[in-house]
């Protein structure tokens, strides 16, 4: 038999390369580093001791001035020391961007990141998801939606009933109509 297989089926699978193992895999793993296939115990560069681990392995050094993250591709330590320095003399190291942004309202302490930042389209404020809602944020240039007054009180959250503002309290159902039914007998059970 040439690389692996059964009798029935040689060129199906083939044997994993790593000196104590020798299984059969019929999905088997090819290294990128040092082209030998492996099984799945053994396909990470670290269980087979990859020789040529780093030919294409990509590292990231994060400037401790300015939190900065420079790419480092396969270089030595010394290189590395080398490019930080030619980061810190070029000017964009910057100790200002060190601190990351939090969300503007009051008290919170949200970091802002890519995934939950929000910008609001009236006051053009960068505040977290949960602060995403003019009414959530203190909006500089105010609302042009007045909250409304239900029933001679101020609702907890008005900005879902502005739109029952105009209809003034009349019941959707009736559209205006007097009901045949008198209101001072038992309560009637309405659908919203």
């Amino acid at each position: 038999m040439g690389g692996g297989g059964t009798e029935a089926f040689p060129d199906l699978g083939r044997h994993c390369q790593h000196s104590d193992c020798n299984q059969l895999d019929f999905l088997p793993f090819k290294c990128d580093g040092c082209q030998n296939v492996f099984c799945l115990e053994h396909r990470s560069y670290k269980s087979h001791e990859c020789p040529k681990s780093d030919h294409n392995s990509r590292k990231v050094v994060v400037c401790e001035i300015c939190s900065m993250s420079i790419e480092t591709t396969g270089q030595e330590e010394d290189d590395v020391k080398k490019m930080l320095e030619r980061h810190e003399k070029s000017g964009n190291c910057d100790p200002a961007k060190k601190k990351k942004p939090t969300c503007a309202v009051r008290r919170c302490r949200e970091i802002l990141t890519f995934s939950n930042t929000s910008t609001c389209k009236t006051c053009q404020l960068k505040v977290c998801l949960k602060h995403r809602f003019p009414a959530d944020h203190p909006c500089k240039k105010g609302s042009s939606t007045a909250v409304p007054v239900v029933d001679g009180r101020r609702p907890s959250n008005g900005k879902f009933l502005v739109p029952l503002a105009p209809r003034s309290g009349k019941d959707c159902a009736n559209n205006g109509r007097r009901s045949t039914t008198s209101s001072s007998s038992a309560p009637s059970v309405r659908a919203y």
